[in-house]
């Protein structure tokens, strides 16, 4: 697995969308390695430079709330169980399947923390879909179908200090104490954590963003 430095990546991702046929490139890495921030900006660069792309994330597969509620799940919510992970990877499928379809996808929307319906449009056109989430590498299924259909796949890697701290403000800005944004770091968040980690054997390569 090797290292790739940002430009390296853009001009990997460049030659993905410059294929006869669509591509999927997966970002993935632990809760707040900045996996959809740089996915964003990649996907806004691209686009920049006239690149027909899409960006999914894999949030919008979020079992809804209620749903959760209901299977006294929420507590655990982030972790693997807690996605319609079979109907993220029929939508992979479908987009590598029928390019020639308008396809429309799922979007997490954290200030309500549900999932909002064919929000994300995907057209016949886009010849790159960056999708990016927790799980893309895992060896269970139906995660391990997930890497069969991406062309590639990376892994976002920060130090842990920071990847500590950007949780802990993420989860105060949404509403949690100080108490409870700690405990939350520490404990669901680090447990999937780790779980990530111990899949990163199976990128293509490790992006460090500056």
């Amino acid at each position: 697995m090797e290292l790739l430095d940002p430009a390296a990546a853009y001009e990997r991702a460049v030659g993905l969308a410059a294929g006869r046929r669509r591509a999927l490139l997966g970002i993935t890495g632990a809760p707040a390695a900045g996996k959809s921030t740089y996915a964003e900006q990649l996907t806004a660069k691209l686009t920049a430079d006239r690149h027909q792309v899409a960006l999914l994330p894999m949030d919008g597969f979020h079992l809804a709330q209620s749903v959760l509620e209901e299977l006294d799940q929420a507590d655990v919510k982030g972790a693997p169980h807690t996605f319609d992970g079979y109907g993220y990877v029929a939508l992979l499928r479908r987009l590598k399947e029928t390019p020639d379809e308008q396809i429309w996808a799922p979007r997490f929307d954290r200030g309500i923390e549900d999932s909002i319906a064919a929000s994300i449009g995907i057209a016949p056109d886009v010849t790159l879909v960056v999708t990016e989430g927790n799980y893309l590498l895992l060896g269970e299924q139906p995660w391990a179908t997930v890497r069969t259909l991406l062309d590639q796949c990376w892994y976002v890697e920060v130090p842990e200090q920071l990847r500590h701290e950007r949780l802990e403000a993420r989860h105060r800005r949404y509403g949690r104490s100080p108490e409870e944004a700690r405990a939350r770091t520490y404990g669901t968040d680090e447990r999937n954590a780790r779980l990530i980690a111990a899949s990163a054997s199976r990128a293509d390569a490790i992006v460090q963003p500056a």
